[in-house]
């Protein structure tokens, strides 16, 4: 009996001993960072890292606070929601360490994994929360399905971001996504080191900001009474054409605007609001019929196709209310931009609107277009007043814009390019390579229907901001900026699966412009599938091999 019980307790040892092993999961061999550092160079040995590391941080200021509370989310997310890393002042071997450095800019950092240590030092707390996510990608693909230790690759990485403008715009207005879906969508921009989320909040399909001083923008204005099923045939209607007739709605309150605004600072992404100006209105119409050139009953729209309704800029009252929902919406936003839209504005209604052609007359206007130019720059001067920038897509050059004015280049990057030889401001994105609402393959068949055209992975990747420009001009292309337009994506899986796996070629751009290679980025992208899956993010695969 003695015997048997030795033999049988050396077994359950060694089984003890064998998952305890399983648990510290040893480094992957091949690691790799996207977007592509300046600088990786791996050495030999690895460095332990579990739920008892503790972590070093010398300055305690709130933005640094958020960047190792990234740290604390990696911790829960590989050893358990219930881990916390131990803080400490003094210097610890087996440390995480984050150390600030006047000579690097703010969102440049340097890793260094030894054996011994992890230290991070960043130019300011946005580059110590990009190290974080660098560190992310270091970990064993299995980190994330639980661990008692891992075991990362020792590095030196060097790196900076290429361009300062790094974004993602979500159309809300055509679908609703809950303040948990924005969340998640955030998450992922963090993922990939982007800084811009762009909100479009209005449009003829809904109003979905919380105006106090204008409650029918919310009570009518976003919710539209049915909604076009399948392909919108651009106002050719007949019997063919079928409708979801459940009234569709929503709309984001202030307060859950501020928790939005606040989760992306923590993560050291600035939220643009888009109010659409002239244009896009029918919502706004609907709610108060006034802001129009006919004063008619309005419906929020129900189809995709642009509308000839559009604000009426020769009236006092349109102006007095832009100012109005622009007063509170500065106050949610704290954002140096404010975008106005400016696309797709007809000037159908303003051709024969009394109001608009005395406007005209008084302010020496020859071409209805000019009025666009006028309205702009009333909202231009309003927001320059309050200390902010307008920003606006690329159809503003056609009336007109001044030289503080951000154009965002849609229509290809000739209106990007004829913006920065004038001196504004730049964001590229073109719909030839950042129009995520596009098929990401030739072959449809089993794709979710989608606006049209094809942006595989490779397209995007191709993208040269630069392109067309002097040394000079270049010096104004800000950055770059995926575009999610939701017609046809009425949920976040689909959104998700738009989005992946084109935005981690979007983000290389961004950041690693100067040294972006396609067959290093399709490695880099295999391995940051895993990430993807043990996040559960849905993603296209035409890129990966199955």
């Amino acid at each position: 009996m003695r015997r048997g019980m030795k033999r049988l307790m050396l077994v359950c040892m060694c089984v003890l001993g064998t998952c305890a092993c399983r648990r510290t999961l040893p480094a992957d061999p091949a690691p790799s960072v996207l977007p592509v550092p300046r600088s990786e160079i791996y050495g030999g040995g690895t460095f332990r890292l579990s739920a008892a590391t503790p972590v070093v941080a010398v300055s305690d200021d709130e933005r640094t606070a958020w960047a190792v509370g990234a740290l604390d989310e990696l911790y829960a997310a590989v050893f358990g929601p219930e881990a916390q890393p131990r803080r400490t002042d003094a210097a610890a071997d087996g440390a995480v360490r984050f150390v600030c450095s006047d000579a690097m800019e703010a969102e440049e950092y340097r890793l260094t994994v030894d054996p011994d240590r992890i230290e991070i030092v960043s130019g300011g707390p946005e580059g110590a929360f990009y190290a974080v996510q660098t560190l992310r990608q270091l970990l064993p693909r299995a980190a994330f399905s639980g661990a008692d230790a891992v075991e990362i690759p020792c590095v030196a990485i060097e790196d900076g971001p290429c361009l300062v403008y790094r974004g993602l715009m979500l159309d809300v207005a055509r679908h609703f996504f809950t303040v948990e879906e924005v969340k998640r969508t955030l998450d992922l921009m963090a993922m990939h080191k982007l800084n811009v989320f762009h909100w479009h909040l209005t449009d003829d399909q809904g109003w979905r900001i919380e105006i106090r001083k204008y409650p029918e923008l919310t009570r009518v204005g976003a919710v539209r009474k049915r909604t076009l099923v399948g392909r919108d045939p651009g106002g050719e209607y007949d019997e063919t054409c079928r409708y979801d007739e459940t009234p569709y709605g929503g709309f984001y309150t202030q307060e859950e605007i501020r928790e939005v605004v606040d989760y992306a600072a923590r993560r050291f992404i600035t939220v643009i609001p888009e109010i659409e100006f002239p244009g896009h209105a029918v919502a706004a119409l609907a709610s108060y019929p006034w802001l129009g050139c006919t004063g008619e009953r309005y419906e929020v729209r129900q189809t995709w196709d642009i509308d000839d309704r559009v604000f009426c800029p020769g009236r006092e009252t349109t102006f007095e209310f832009m100012e109005g929902v622009l007063e509170e919406v500065l106050e949610l936003f704290p954002s140096e931009y404010i975008h106005i839209g400016g696309d797709e504005c007809p000037t159908k209604m303003w051709e024969r609107c009394p109001a608009c052609r005395a406007r005209m007359v008084a302010e020496g206007l020859t071409r209805p277009r000019q009025l666009q130019g006028y309205a702009t720059a009333r909202i231009e001067r309003f927001l320059l007043e309050r200390g902010r920038r307008l920003i606006g897509w690329d159809e503003m050059l056609d009336g007109g814009v001044t030289p503080t004015a951000v154009v965002m280049s849609w229509r290809g990057t000739e209106g990007g390019v004829r913006a920065a030889r004038q001196g504004n401001e730049v964001v590229m994105a073109p719909t030839t390579h950042c129009y995520f609402d596009y098929y990401q393959t030739a072959d449809t068949v089993g794709e979710p229907l989608a606006w049209g055209g094809c942006l595989p992975v490779e397209q995007v990747y191709s993208l040269d901001p630069l392109e067309g420009l002097s040394a000079d001009e270049r010096r104004f292309v800000r950055g770059v900026q995926a575009n999610l337009w939701t017609e046809y994506i009425a949920d976040f899986e689909q959104a998700q699966y738009m989005l992946l796996p084109r935005l981690s070629a979007l983000a290389e751009v961004a950041w690693s412009l100067d040294r972006k290679d396609v067959a290093g980025y399709r490695s880099r992208a295999e391995r940051l599938r895993g990430l993807y899956d043990a996040c559960g993010y849905r993603y296209a695969r035409h890129l990966f091999a199955d």
